[in-house]
């Protein structure tokens, strides 16, 4: 690559970078904010939740947008809401008016890392793009490494802090409008452009359906512990916000190791099989907490979680761009990073009420079904879905 190409991948891995570190950068936080904010444990997990309500919501219309405008023009509009609503934030005086900026901060996110993982698919091509999607990949693992950190560490001055990060954006808007290129065929007909319709009759391929589906689920395990985990270590082994967001680093970096790893694993192994270990090491990690009595234990099962990840999301990723038909890449994508949402979102909701009726461990029990089933059904449906030639 010349320094023009390594520039712009550059600017492309930084803006999933914050499109990935976004949600990660409060979980360590939540905890901090109950009191000040007059509100309980059950209703601070809105926080991340209405984010990624607006996220889901609007991804899959940008997605449409931007395969008829152009990725630049839904790009560079989305990293400026995200700056501006996050820096609101700092300055909420209650849980109601922060969960409004929230929401609006949400809309910026929906452009940011479908456009890039588009512009991506456009810009390289074989090996090339597969280097180009794992080094994608790493960034947001370093972010999923560094954002709870980042967010616990702020929070020490102050719950509202944190929010302060999300103004790094702005700038990066004004970088990216300057360095990227428009990467879309402009002279398409607008006709054959990709519509709602022809987007979600993409799912009749059980590949796409299915690969959608796994986003889903990935994301609604990691935000079991990233929402959950941090009430672990406050409550029973008197965690600050900044440690616990160390302790959530933990995870992270065995992400990175592991993520690394992802192009050499998917050559000598069956797609299905690393899929399948990577979801029962999740579950595995998930259940455990329901029972942890010590610190190394939390650590451990940490790590564990981090290694299913490493394993899981970085072959997803590229999985979604092979499967997705090449005229309906942008909407696809979209598509498939909304599930990402949803999942974060289900997880709060669906968690919060059962919290509200039991405890911790019945929610990491519950989680873990889901990452058990998932890893069941690889197995059963890998004659389908995928092979090592995919």
């Amino acid at each position: 690559m010349g320094f023009m190409d390594e520039l712009v991948l550059s600017i492309i891995c930084l803006v999933a970078f914050f499109g990935m570190a976004g949600g990660a950068l409060m979980g360590p936080v939540l905890p901090s904010m109950v009191e000040p904010l007059n509100t309980s444990r059950e209703a601070v997990g809105w926080v991340l939740g209405v984010y990624t309500i607006s996220t889901a919501l609007f991804m899959v219309l940008l997605g449409v947008v931007t395969d008829r405008i152009g990725r630049k023009k839904v790009l560079i509009p989305c990293l400026l809401i995200n700056g501006v609503a996050g820096l609101a934030g700092y300055f909420a005086p209650n849980l109601p008016i922060l969960l409004v900026f929230r929401f609006i901060q949400g809309i910026g996110i929906a452009g940011m890392v479908p456009v890039v993982m588009t512009m991506i698919g456009e810009l390289y091509d074989g090996l090339e793009r597969v280097h180009a999607m794992g080094i994608m990949s790493m960034t947001t693992a370093v972010g999923s490494v560094s954002a709870p950190f980042i967010g616990g560490t702020l929070a020490v001055f102050g719950w509202n802090y944190s929010f302060l990060f999300y103004g790094l954006t702005i700038p990066l808007a004004f970088i990216a409008m300057l360095v990227l290129p428009e990467t879309m065929n402009m002279k398409a007909n607008p006709e054959q452009r990709t519509g709602f319709k022809k987007m979600f009759m993409s799912l009749k391929d059980i590949r796409v359906a299915y690969t959608v589906f796994l986003s889903f689920a990935v994301f609604f395990l990691l935000y079991t512990i990233v929402i959950y985990v941090p009430f672990i270590l406050k409550d029973n082994f008197g965690f600050t916000s900044q440690g616990a967001g160390l302790a959530l680093g933990v995870e992270g970096a065995s992400v990175v190791i592991f993520a690394s790893q992802a192009k050499r694993l998917a050559s000598k192994y069956p797609k299905y099989t690393i899929l399948g270990i990577g979801f029962t090491l999740l579950g595995i990690a998930v259940v455990g907490m329901s029972g942890v009595n010590s610190i190394p234990l939390v650590f451990m099962l940490l790590l564990v979680f981090g290694v299913g990840f490493g394993m899981v999301q970085p072959l997803l990723n590229a999985l979604i761009t092979q499967v997705a038909p090449d005229d309906e890449m942008g909407s696809v994508v979209s598509l498939f990073n909304t599930m990402k949402y949803v999942g974060q979102t289900a997880a709060p909701a669906v968690l919060g009420v059962i919290l509200l009726n039991s405890n911790l461990a019945v929610v990491f029990i519950t989680s873990s079904l889901l990452g058990f089933c998932v890893a069941i059904s690889t197995f059963i449906m890998r004659h389908k879905i995928y092979t090592t030639d995919t």
